[in-house]
């Protein structure tokens, strides 16, 4: 029996309130977190994600407080991340009531801490978030929320940082950030078929019709959005049903 794809609300915070962009610029504020998280919560997501965007290019610490809020409304996992450099500030994440940590900057920049994280927590805990930007016939990946690339191809990154401990992929679309125009299904089939881990896909996000792609041509286990979800666009509920109803497997909630 195969597994259900899971339908992820990704809270972008700089380090207080929920912000969006388009292309990881021109930030928005987007709302309270815990007041979205109890929100999505009661609608039926699957899990949800909490990132300080702007810890590594500000490097400050991820904003604590803010988890531990938004970890009091779930009954859902959480996954947060941020600025998070050493195996100290995973510890910190998770007390503050994280079920996940994600690492983007520092890991490119030490692939170490990938594996001394997932010593520490265990692969299942260690999300490896890639912001990917189209260069030419590959894709570059991008750090600092985006800013600068790091010279390194995309795929063969989540291949490495998978031998390093990663136990699942956040793969973000930098070119299709905010825009709406549908999840990158060929940057999210690439790397879903590069490695062995479930793979998140997010980036362009808007109708139900782009879920269904991203599951079936992306082959994606899951499908994180932002915008959709805080501006009502899309509820969750009813999102799971439209796929269930054309033959994705989702969990739908009594």
């Amino acid at each position: 029996m195969s597994l259900a794809h899971r339908i992820i609300p990704c809270l972008d915070t700089d380090g207080q309130r929920v912000v969006k962009g388009v292309n990881f610029v021109g930030l928005r504020d987007a709302g309270d977190p815990v007041a979205l998280a109890a929100r999505y919560n009661r609608e039926g997501a699957d899990e949800l994600v909490v990132l300080d965007i702007a810890a590594s290019r500000d490097r400050r610490p991820t904003f604590l407080e803010t988890i531990r809020r938004v970890a009091a409304e779930l009954a859902i996992p959480l996954t947060a991340g941020g600025g998070i450099r050493t195996r100290e500030d995973g510890r910190a994440v998770v007390r503050a009531g994280a079920d996940k940590i994600t690492v983007n900057t520092a890991a490119v920049e030490r692939p170490e801490l990938i594996s001394e994280l997932s010593l520490e927590f265990g692969a299942q805990a260690v999300v490896l978030a890639i912001d990917a930007k189209r260069a030419g016939g590959h894709w570059d990946v991008m750090v600092r929320g985006g800013r600068e690339s790091a010279s390194l191809d995309a795929i063969e990154w989540a291949k490495k940082g998978v031998q390093f401990g990663a136990g699942e992929i956040l793969l973000t679309s930098v070119d299709r950030d905010g825009t709406q125009m549908g999840f990158d299904t060929t940057l999210t089939s690439a790397i879903s078929r590069a490695v062995s881990v479930p793979v998140i896909a997010s980036g362009g996000a808007k109708l139900p019709e782009h879920f269904v792609d991203v599951f079936k041509e992306g082959a994606a286990d899951a499908a994180l959005a932002a915008s959709i979800f805080h501006d009502g666009v899309q509820s969750i509920r009813t999102l799971k049903e439209f796929l269930a109803a054309r033959g994705v497997e989702v969990r739908l909630s009594c």
